[in-house]
């Protein structure tokens, strides 16, 4: 038995990410998957896309990672995530630089409130098993020009690596006012059906 005393599969777990927050989250529900980058081009597939309805868009971006490396990783049960961040009629990428994730916060908290849509699917040998979206809402509030300097002058780089520039399991959590929805949710990986859809499938003990 190999990704955790809770797994029951015969092959370890696979996180199609490099994502050491979608990594933790895993961690801390006690399993052990490897991880594995997946080869997909993000944004062309987003481009050819009928739709950019949210929760589609994620759920297409989440599966299209899962399915590429388990077709990489015969027998693996892989796990692929991704997260979109509405605002408004707009949907939000990571910032390309400090000027890009400044305006990001700005606009978030201009606006009422934004919403992170997070879909999770499970594939094994290129063959979609499994799955779901999950939304969250949040609210910014409106920060000092003082603040945004020392807030990226403290997440650094950070502050690329997440859509609208901020992480609420770090400093980013001072940005709010209210936030509604799963944790894990917000941090890009809805866990608790996961956990649930593993369970049913007997990966996990149940």
């Amino acid at each position: 038995m190999s990704g955790s005393d809770f797994w029951c599969h015969e092959r370890p777990l696979i996180l199609a990410s490099q994502s050491a927050t979608r990594l933790t989250l895993l961690q801390s529900a006690g399993l052990k998957p490897l991880t594995v980058a997946p080869d997909v081009d993000e944004r062309a597939l987003e481009a050819d896309m009928v739709t950019h309805e949210p929760a589609a868009l994620a759920g297409a971006l989440a599966g299209a990672k899962a399915a590429e490396v388990s077709r990489r990783h015969q027998g693996h049960v892989v796990i692929g995530a991704d997260q979109v961040l509405v605002l408004g009629d707009s949907l939000l990428h990571k910032p390309r630089d400090r000027k890009a994730a400044k305006a990001q916060l700005m606009a978030l908290a201009a606006a009422p409130v934004h919403e992170l849509v997070s879909a999770v699917a499970v594939f094994r040998d290129g063959q979609r098993l499994w799955a779901d979206a999950s939304v969250a809402r949040l609210t910014m509030r409106m920060p000092g020009e003082a603040f945004l300097e020392l807030y990226l002058d403290k997440v650094g780089d950070k502050a690329l690596s997440s859509v609208g520039g901020y992480q609420i399991e770090g400093y980013g959590i001072q940005l709010f006012d209210k936030i509604e929805g799963d944790h894990s949710t917000i941090l890009g990986l809805p866990l608790l059906p996961l956990l649930g859809f593993l369970r049913a499938a007997g990966f996990m003990m149940s």
